[in-house]
């Protein structure tokens, strides 16, 4: 693997805020303690009006799009300009860009061709998605490019996937907040983070486990693909703490996927990883598919001490997963 650094990252989270009072109102047949005690989700954002959901429930999906305040282009180009601002660099710097989620606006364009049509960059642009495993599927893939790689490449997962909810069910309702999260990577320039490692892979038979069709909801079996997740962020996690120098390995940060709290403290209690070293937003911000933790790191960037080492790892429909190794330096 060539060695692959982050320069900036960037996050972007929509106004309107669904907490559980505003789902209780619904009378889908849930309240807060239902939810927190399932989920421990207490607040989480859409892109959508709060009235238009008062009023619909979302039960026809033709009209999210329109009733949405943002776009994918939208939201992503907000969270790319933090990014490059974080980086120090304009988008002019950028000779690729890469994007993808689990609820994309339009089969064609590629959500990359019109996030850089959004911030007005003229470059190759191209979607990399596997679902939730998608912004580790990009970090991926760039540190495989060696000399092909541009100068920086521009990485986005835009994640509105409210609009592709249904919010007559209850299982589903309460689970998902909109967010978009943004990174500006290199292999040829350094930075104060850097990639030492990655991994992705996937088992497709279980790729019909988590779906959303074409023109239809959210949908799981929820059970197994719990099941799963909780196994494969534990092994994810061990096997990154195991690449590293015994007296380091216990300094481990853990950013998993943000599903939702149970299933983190699940991997966190498996795994024995210090409630200090666990960092999440799934209680204030939902589960954001692929945007979740990358958005957990743009969220912490600013704190982010020198010397600390810090891994995301993420599970997504496919059955998909990826992992991420960074460490911090004070100087690239």
């Amino acid at each position: 693997m060539v060695m692959l650094y982050l320069h900036g990252v960037g996050h972007f989270h929509p106004e309107n805020v669904i907490d559980n009072a505003f789902l209780e109102a619904l009378d889908i047949g849930t309240n807060e303690e239902w939810i927190v005690s399932r989920v421990g989700i207490e607040q989480r954002r859409t892109v959508l009006p709060l009235d238009y959901l008062r009023e619909t429930k979302n039960c026809d999906l033709r009209a999210a799009p329109e009733a949405a305040l943002y776009s994918n282009a939208q939201t992503g180009a907000r969270a790319a300009e933090m990014a490059l601002a974080r980086a120090g660099l304009s988008r002019d710097d950028i000779g690729m860009v890469i994007a993808g989620g689990c609820s994309p606006d339009s089969c064609i364009p590629a959500e990359g061709a019109a996030i850089a049509h959004a911030l007005g960059i003229e470059c190759p642009a191209f979607d990399l998605h596997s679902a939730c495993s998608s912004f580790g599927a990009q970090l991926h893939f760039l540190s495989q490019l060696g000399d092909a790689a541009p100068e920086y490449a521009l990485c986005v997962v835009p994640e509105n996937i409210t609009r592709v909810t249904d919010f007559r069910d209850r299982a589903t309702a309460v689970l998902f907040g909109d967010g978009t999260a943004a990174a500006v990577v290199s292999n040829k320039h350094l930075a104060r983070a850097r990639l030492l490692h990655s991994e992705f892979g996937a088992a497709p038979s279980g790729a019909w486990d988590v779906t959303i069709p074409r023109t239809g909801y959210f949908g799981q079996n929820g059970t197994k693909v719990q099941k799963f997740a909780i196994r494969r962020m534990g092994e994810l996690f061990n096997a990154c703490r195991a690449k590293l120098p015994t007296d380091r390995a216990q300094e481990l940060v853990f950013i998993g996927h943000q599903a939702n709290l149970t299933m983190l403290k699940s991997v966190v209690r498996r795994s024995r990883i210090p409630a200090e070293q666990h960092w999440f937003n799934i209680v204030t911000f939902g589960n954001q598919s692929s945007a979740g933790a990358p958005i957990v790191l743009s969220q912490r960037w600013d704190e982010v001490a020198d010397g600390a080492l810090i891994s995301l790892v993420v599970v997504g429909s496919g059955l998909s997963w990826s992992s991420l190794l960074f460490e911090f330096s004070a100087h690239g």
